[in-house]
């Protein structure tokens, strides 16, 4: 799943109601993913808390078996051991995954890439130190890598091309996982809620008092944690937000910096000064995609994209001692979204 080092968000409720509302908003908490979840929800029927976090529990228990890459016994890990090129059954949600991920993949132009985890491993980033490799190393890797030696076979089957290709959904599981959780909570008659999985959350309905629901972005300064902006959700309709960031996961070499995000059509870091990109949208799946994706391509060709496809992205950059925001199009056309 995607865990706290691809992550550079920190989500935080804004609660500062001026009298006592008409209702409480109930929160329980939890590990896991690697990370840690946080659920905020209140209606006005009698609920059973402790059942309601049973059954969240058992969905992140059911999730983490199926798509947890750090798990050698989860689904996707099984597809990845088995060195075949035959199809290989897996479950129908995984295939789902698969082809939210191809399209994005292909609209950054390769750029976000779920078989990329080979590169991850040479370059040092699944360790404690930096190994940047030699260019026969690197072209070598590369053959191992890529969507077009992955093939849907059809709902629940996937077929590898290239018996080494290993896939790692942790760029769009968790965004995946908000989704199920959500709905989950929707399924108990719960329509006012906040659910966020280790900084990737969605919303829905407002608070007690009839205040929208209010989301801390985090500042992408590495030495610290303060609040760059707050986004205010006037609106009832589930909508999520994720944020994909390279400012707090990075190694400094010889005086050069390496960022964690890694350009899968040529495999090495990328070099451009985009530090964050949040995307808004009302499918969680792909947001979380997106913010991986827009992150990968930088600000100049991220917003090229995103405003192709009509995504709602903020991209923040780093530019001497200034951090600067850029908006496309689609976020500046949200009526019911405020950022300041």
């Amino acid at each position: 799943m995607k865990i706290a080092p691809l992550l550079a968000f920190t989500a935080t409720l804004v609660l500062a109601a001026c009298q006592q509302p008409p209702a409480e908003v109930q929160k329980f908490s939890g590990a896991a993913q690697g990370t840690t979840y946080h659920i905020s929800y209140w209606t006005g029927q009698n609920t059973d808390a402790a059942a309601i976090k049973k059954s969240t529990d058992d969905e992140f228990a059911r999730l983490d078996k199926l798509l947890s890459n750090y798990r050698p016994d989860s689904l996707i890990e099984q597809f990845n051991a088995v060195k075949t090129t035959d199809p290989q059954a897996v479950s129908g949600e995984i295939v789902e995954l698969i082809i939210q991920a191809r399209v994005v993949s292909e609209a950054s132009n390769g750029c976000y890439d779920l078989t990329i985890n080979p590169l991850f491993k040479l370059w040092g980033f699944k360790g404690d130190k930096l190994t940047p490799p030699d260019a026969a190393t690197l072209k070598a890797t590369l053959q191992q890598v890529g969507f077009k030696q992955l093939e849907i076979t059809d709902a629940e089957h996937l077929r590898k091309l290239n018996p080494n290709l290993t896939v790692d959904v942790s760029s769009i599981a968790q965004g995946y996982s908000v989704k199920r959780i959500a709905s989950l909570l929707e399924q108990q008659g719960i329509n006012d809620y906040l659910v966020e999985i280790g900084g990737e959350l969605q919303t829905r309905g407002k608070k007690p008092d009839g205040e929208p629901w209010r989301v801390a972005l985090e500042k992408p300064v590495s030495e610290q944690r303060t609040m760059q902006k707050v986004v205010t959700i006037n609106r009832s309709e589930p909508i999520a937000i994720m944020t994909s960031g390279s400012y707090r996961h990075y190694f400094d070499v010889d005086g050069k910096r390496y960022s964690h995000i890694l350009d899968a059509t040529v495999g090495v870091p990328v070099t451009h000064n985009t530090v964050s990109v949040t995307v808004i949208d009302d499918d969680p799946t792909k947001a979380d995609a997106w913010s991986t994706a827009l992150m990968c391509l930088g600000r100049e060709a991220g917003l090229a994209a995103a405003n192709k496809a009509g995504i709602a992205a903020l991209f923040i950059e780093h530019q001497g001692e200034a951090f600067n925001e850029f908006s496309s199009t689609a976020l500046t056309s949200l009526s019911t979204i405020t950022i300041k």
